[in-house]
Parts: C-alpha cells; sequence; structure tokens
C-alpha cells in the first residue's frame, strides 16, 4: 500500500530549511531518489505544499 509525505510551509511558502526537512523525512520514510515530488506552486512561484507517494 503507497504512503505519503506531506509538508507546508510553516509561514506561507516553503523555505530553503523546510525543503531539506522534508528531503530528510523522505529520506528516513525509506523514500528512493527516482520517486516523483508533486509541488503546490503560488501564484507568485514560491513552494506551498510538497508532497510524495511512495511504496514500503
Amino acid at each position: 500500500m503507497p504512503r505519503s509525505l506531506r509538508f507546508t510551509g510553516e509561514q506561507k511558502n516553503i523555505t530553503f530549511d523546510e525543503l531539506e526537512d522534508f528531503v530528510k523525512a523522505a529520506r528516513d520514510a525509506g523514500v528512493r531518489g527516482h520517486e516523483e515530488i508533486t509541488v503546490a506552486i503560488s501564484s507568485s512561484g514560491k513552494i506551498k505544499v510538497l508532497e510524495i507517494e511512495f511504496w514500503d
């Protein structure tokens, strides 16, 4: 069964540190490098949401 990991920015948009936290959490959960990430972008072009679906 697939699992998912979803991150949103503490403020309105995701910071570089939060992006790093997302990658660390994904790696810790067993996500491999070939998995695709879904991203929601704001109207100003900034990242609002990161989500990845993966298999155990």
